[in-house]
């Protein structure tokens, strides 16, 4: 593995160590100040979350145009208000990315 390799693999787990579930009810408020991110349940949480932390413009804008990423999902939010559910979290600042656990 070379250095880079090796640099993105801690990164990649410090990201993994700060993910945890969380109740959805919990993050409302942050979801009303437009702070959360919806990432695609067929995405991997940490690998964006590591394209956010690293500015990886080409790929984050990619998600974003392919809806794999949204801060739009009124209609998922009120399902996960109304299921009481908990989500994936993890916390890229400025931005809260948040998944639905599968």
């Amino acid at each position: 593995m070379s250095d880079l390799e090796q640099l993105i693999a801690e990164e990649k787990a410090k990201i993994l160590a700060e993910t945890a579930t969380i109740k959805w009810q919990s993050l409302e408020k942050f979801y009303a100040q437009g702070k959360l991110v919806l990432v695609d349940s067929d995405l991997n949480l940490v690998d964006v979350a590591y394209s956010l932390s690293i500015n990886e413009t080409a790929d984050v804008t990619s998600l974003v145009e392919s809806k794999q990423l949204s801060r739009d999902f009124n209609h998922q939010a009120k399902l996960w208000h109304q299921q009481d559910a908990e989500v994936w979290c993890v916390v890229v600042k400025p931005w809260i990315l948040v998944q639905a656990i599968n």
